[in-house]
């Protein structure tokens, strides 16, 4: 009888060893980088990004204007469970033009938090998929906070929300987006996007990951 019980009580110290691990916290502000080239802790997959002095006095990850394509960069660790970010944008409207920006976690295709302006939403997608929308309101030349969460809450169960608002204001105490997924498997590294609809660079800063990373080996 004991030897039944023996895989289930490793599986169940196995899941309370993953819940108690400390998650890795990374905060990106800029301010130690020089300027030019990001450090190695952005991995940059598409587009180009420079570390800059923005007109605030301190320093920011600029998405540079060029090829109209979705930049993008990965962030920090690959997260093996539960992930948040939480990022500082600066986008310029120019004519009818804005600016299209947004923060992911779980790789390159995971959740995403997007904010098209251009639609005036705030949608959360998944891959090339929108899975929902809801009404966005921003404005040209100030900074705007996108916040995105995907916990684990049981071994098929997860959660997600969604926060956006300006940054000169407090956080909302309510999401704006929730979700529920039962299939999501968790990998992959947290992520920022910037599409130059507006011919204008896009800025990042203050950008804050929070990770369940796998556990050494």
């Amino acid at each position: 009888m004991k030897a039944r019980f023996l895989p289930l009580l490793l599986s169940a110290l196995a899941i309370t060893a993953t819940a108690s691990a400390e998650p890795k916290k990374y905060v990106f502000d800029c301010e130690s980088w020089k300027e030019g080239e990001p450090p190695k802790d952005v991995f940059v997959v598409e587009g180009k990004f420079n570390v800059v002095a923005n007109k605030d006095g301190g320093k920011a990850l600029q998405v540079e204007v060029g090829e109209l394509t979705d930049s993008n960069a990965l962030l920090g660790d690959s997260a093996a469970g539960s992930a948040s970010i939480e990022a500082k944008v600066f986008g310029t409207k120019q004519g009818r033009s804005v600016p299209k920006f947004a923060v992911g976690v779980h790789g390159q295709s995971g959740y995403r938090l997007v904010a098209f302006a251009a639609r005036k939403e705030l949608q959360l997608t998944k891959g090339d998929e929108v899975i929902k929308v809801v009404p966005l309101t921003w404005k040209s030349d100030e900074w705007f906070k996108l916040k995105l969460e995907v916990k684990k809450v049981e071994e098929k169960k997860w959660t997600i929300s969604a926060k956006a608002w300006p940054a000169s204001g407090e956080e909302p105490k309510e999401a704006l987006i929730t979700h529920e997924d039962t299939t999501l498997k968790g990998q992959g590294k947290c992520s920022i996007w910037g599409t130059t609809f507006s011919n204008t660079p896009i800025l990042f800063d203050d950008v804050k990951v929070e990770i369940d990373a796998a556990p050494a080996k």
